[in-house]
């Protein structure tokens, strides 16, 4: 009998000197959160992220918390951040018993609409973080211009761009500090990290103490702040470092399977809202992601459970914030961001996919999506 086809929705691909450096840190016994991986990582991720500073930490949530924290950001002030993006970014924020207050986002790129964050704007506001959902660059230069207008710090959520480029300029150096991801279905990985990238040397040392329990830098032991326990450990720095020296890779090889996944589907632009890469832009594609038209939620969680009878796995996208009941009490209106999540999925999107995986998934979303018979009442992405 064989076996049935299965496709994951993502998949790790250690294709560069992973393993050698790894071992390395086994034969010298550099394990824990001092080695030359750390150091080593750090400066590669920063060139890659065009900043000259950038500290490696345990996971992405602990790089936006101590982003938040290196740009001052305490008890009840106020942190403008999109209402679509994954739970951690509004969580973060009250990490640091602030508040998150939610803000629509583009129908079109799924980020951060700058038209509707001026406002949002009170005297209580401390900073502005935009999400590069799935890998698209949210539009920075206007959420820089009002954020300077009002004194506002700019934390990009970065943990889905990885290599985007937006006017020419890198995901990690379009605001005060970016925050980054390195769990296992990211562009490239640790398993668990994450990193915080700065051209300012200030808000780096700012990170680096709250990073190492907040001991001072010169005095050991001599602690001046309360900090955190957010350090990466060497051996996870020797995996990001063979993952980073592979990134240009990384990066041509998922848009090589968003390439066959809109040449499979650009046919079919009446069921289904495609991702866009605007002109001045270079998308990531950290997931390739669709919007059902014609359809709700139920619709949308359906075709995923068909889906996955085919052995194809698939992802709704996040729910919109205030949707989860930590954040039921935020302020707002948020009808694209609640529209789409509730239509939005992710398909498979990783590097070990072949033309022929995606060809597959095509067929099977493509019949299962033409197969719904209720007409959805939204149509607000449906316009697009």
């Amino acid at each position: 009998m064989t076996a049935r086809r299965k496709i994951q929705i993502s998949q790790p691909m250690l294709v560069g000197r992973e393993r050698e450096y790894v071992l390395q840190c086994l034969d010298t016994n550099w394990i824990s959160s001092i080695g030359e991986f750390i150091t080593r990582f750090e400066t590669t991720f920063a060139v890659q992220a065009g900043t000259p500073y950038a500290v490696a930490c345990c996971n992405g949530t602990a790089a936006l918390h101590l982003a938040l924290i290196a740009a001052g950001v305490g008890p009840g002030d106020e942190v403008l951040i999109p209402a679509l993006t994954f739970v951690a970014t509004a969580g973060a924020v009250r990490h640091c018993n602030a508040i998150p207050v939610l803000v629509d986002v583009e129908p079109d790129t799924w980020n951060l609409n700058p038209e509707l964050i001026e406002a949002a704007v009170t005297t209580r506001t401390k900073a502005i973080v935009p999400v590069h959902l799935y890998g698209h660059p949210a539009d920075m230069d206007p959420i820089r211009e009002i954020a300077s207008r009002y004194g506002l710090a700019v934390i990009e959520d970065a943990a889905e761009a990885h290599g985007a480029r937006y006017r020419g300029r890198l995901a990690g150096s379009l605001g005060d500090l970016a925050a980054f991801s390195f769990f296992g279905n990211k562009l490239i990985t640790c398993g668990e990290g994450g990193m915080v990238t700065t051209a300012s040397k200030e808000l780096a040392d700012r990170v680096r103490l709250y990073r190492g329990q907040g001991m001072d830098a010169t005095r050991r032991y001599w602690h001046t702040v309360i900090g955190y326990n957010y350090r990466m450990t060497n051996v996870a720095a020797a995996i990001g470092l063979g993952q980073a020296e592979r990134l240009d890779w990384h990066l041509a090889r998922r848009r090589e399977v968003a390439g066959w996944y809109h040449r499979h589907l650009e046919s079919y632009q009446d069921l289904f809202q495609l991702p866009v890469e605007r002109d001045d832009v270079a998308h990531a594609y950290w997931m390739f992601s669709v919007v059902l038209r014609n359809a709700d939620r139920d619709d949308r969680d359906r075709v995923i459970v068909r889906l996955a009878a085919d052995g194809i796995e698939t992802r709704p996208f996040f729910f919109s914030v205030q949707e989860m009941p930590p954040y039921a009490d935020c302020r707002g209106t948020w009808e694209v961001s609640t529209d789409l999540a509730a239509r939005g999925m992710n398909l498979p999107t990783h590097a070990a996919l072949t033309e022929e995986d995606v060809a597959f998934v095509c067929d099977r979303l493509r019949a299962h999506a033409s197969g719904l018979s209720r007409v959805g009442a939204h149509a607000l992405v449906g316009r697009v």
